[in-house]
């Protein structure tokens, strides 16, 4: 009898894998915020007073980035070897037992083993579950449901944002261990749910276990769809092709880092490490993580009201990133980005203006105005870098490297947000204003570089995606067909053709079956007769 859960198919299905990936990356978006909120709680700096440094402030902050850093090399290696859902699983698993330690902390080396822990958990989940949604989702939807696990861990910044104010008003040990101890509720949800949903179809076709993959399609893309239904077996035959390319044309590492493969993995990869490194070079983190202290320590207000602050913030950052919601699949990947990296950079300009205004004169007002520069910077980047990346680096590697693609650009990230929260408060002490002018010439220089290098990938399959690699191979994105957002027609044509030798594929494999099989009666029948 079949277990209730794998008679789920169609839009529950999908809901269900969906919410499973998304409250892994709200986890993530939590400890963004409620982090910035602990190192200011006058009870926490009791208990370890070492955060007063600014460098022991910092590497409180930026160890967990340290340990996902780690934690993106472990999903590197072992990735494809477990598969989707195991690692997700077992990073589950780690974050959990991070969070206990912090929670649990009396002595400061306890609380930072437990965020590096947390971190690897973090840096294993974060690089594989938009893999595994990409993987389980149609193409005319796919950004989307991306984009809401990405939304989700904004949604659980600003629900932490939101905590770290209210708790202002509580003294003593409630005030940092409550927000902290609040982040198991996510494992709560997500460990059950994570053993409840499918393997990803790729990759199970990858490990040859073709049935089991038509059986996931089929779920997957309709309530109650036979694995005989058109769409399904179109889809599967397009992916089962793509994969024997790929085996096909097969090269060792050392030649892929050469450049010498026909599907360019390593351009793929770079590309996909590029955007992260983008978001964080964004300077996101920068204010992530210290806006409450950058608004009571350089701009002037007091404790509450930069919490406050912060709070409002996260939430028009929130409405932001629902924007991104709806735009990601009509305007396109590369536009969000080019849009992101002119605003965004225009905002940490006129910030950067009015803060060194106020060092002589109208420190009030200058102040007022860099703040509402802050909040439209987190609008803007709300609807561009904050999604894009995370969408864009889990569509643009070939079925054999996104594992390795996804976790390489997710390891940039966090290695980029180790640099970036590392540096800000002793940045910030010297550098002053220069601190953000210095944002806003790295958001600019992103525009030609997101113009001239980066082909769409908005409403193509991840079939598409392989092909625009193998036919256009210079390195400036220059034909129109990897710039609209459109599908072209060169890509239906092609997908055609990949069906029909996907279907010669099955047929042969299904007449070895049987030739294997008649091979096998013929022997026991020979055996039976000299016997």
């Amino acid at each position: 009898m079949k277990n209730p859960i794998e008679k789920l198919s169609g839009v529950p299905l999908m809901i269900l894998l969906t919410m499973c990936n998304a409250m892994s990356m709200a986890w993530f978006g939590y400890d963004q915020g409620v982090f910035s909120g602990v190192l200011i709680s006058e009870d926490f700096i009791d208990h370890f007073p070492q955060v007063k440094n600014s460098n022991i402030s910092g590497i409180t902050s930026s160890c967990f980035s340290l340990g996902a850093f780690v934690g993106c090399i472990l999903a590197f290696r072992y990735g494809d070897k477990f598969g989707r859902r195991k690692t997700i699983f077992v990073g589950q698993v780690l974050n959990l037992i991070g969070a206990v330690l912090q929670v649990t902390s009396f002595q400061f080396p306890q609380l930072i083993i437990g965020r590096v822990i947390n971190g690897m958990g973090m840096g294993i989940t974060s690089s594989t579950c938009p893999v595994y949604q990409a993987e389980c989702s149609k193409a005319s939807i796919r950004g989307k449901l991306v984009v809401v696990g990405s939304l989700s861990n904004t949604a659980a910044y600003c629900l932490a944002n939101w905590m770290n104010y209210g708790l202002y008003f509580r003294s003593g040990p409630l005030q940092w261990r409550f927000p902290l101890a609040f982040q198991l509720i996510f494992p709560i949800v997500v460990i059950p749910l994570v053993l409840c949903v499918p393997e990803s179809p790729r990759w199970l076709l990858m490990q040859d276990r073709s049935d089991e993959a038509l059986k996931v399609l089929s779920r997957l893309f309709g309530r109650n769809l036979p694995v005989s239904d058109p769409e399904v077996i179109a889809e599967h035959r397009s992916i089962l092709k793509t994969i024997e390319e790929e085996r096909e044309s097969f090269v060792p590492v050392k030649d892929v880092l050469r450049c010498r493969d026909s599907n360019q993995n390593l351009r793929r990869v770079i590309l996909s490490c590029g955007t992260q490194f983008m978001q964080q070079f964004t300077g996101v983190n920068a204010l992530g993580y210290y806006l409450p202290t950058l608004l009571t320590e350089f701009i002037g207000f007091s404790t509450e009201m930069a919490k406050l602050l912060a709070a409002i913030n996260a939430t028009s950052y929130l409405g932001a990133a629902f924007l991104c919601l709806l735009l990601i699949d009509v305007v396109g990947r590369r536009r969000l980005m080019m849009w992101g990296s002119l605003s965004a950079g225009s905002c940490y300009l006129v910030a950067a203006i009015c803060m060194k205004v106020s060092e002589t004169r109208l420190k009030r007002d200058m102040g007022i105005v860099t703040t509402s520069m802050f909040f439209l910077y987190y609008v803007c980047y709300g609807t561009s870098f904050a999604k894009v990346p995370w969408v864009y680096n889990s569509e643009i590697n070939s079925i054999g490297w996104r594992t390795r693609g996804a976790a390489a650009a997710t390891a940039t990230n966090w290695m980029g947000g180790f640099i970036i929260t590392q540096f800000t408060k002793t940045g910030v002490v010297h550098l002053r204003w220069k601190f953000y002018l210095m944002f806003t010439i790295f958001l600019w220089v992103f525009f030609p570089v997101v113009y001239f290098l980066y082909p769409e990938t908005c409403n193509r399959t991840l079939e598409d995606i392989d092909l625009v690699f193998l036919q256009h191979k210079g390195l400036i994105v220059t034909d129109k067909a990897l710039t609209q957002r459109k599908r072209p027609q060169e890509f239906i044509e092609a997908e055609k053709q990949r069906i029909e030798a996907g279907e010669r594929i099955m047929r042969e494999s299904q007449y070895d079956d049987v030739y294997e099989l008649k091979s096998k009666n013929a022997s026991a029948a020979s055996h039976l007769e000299s016997a």
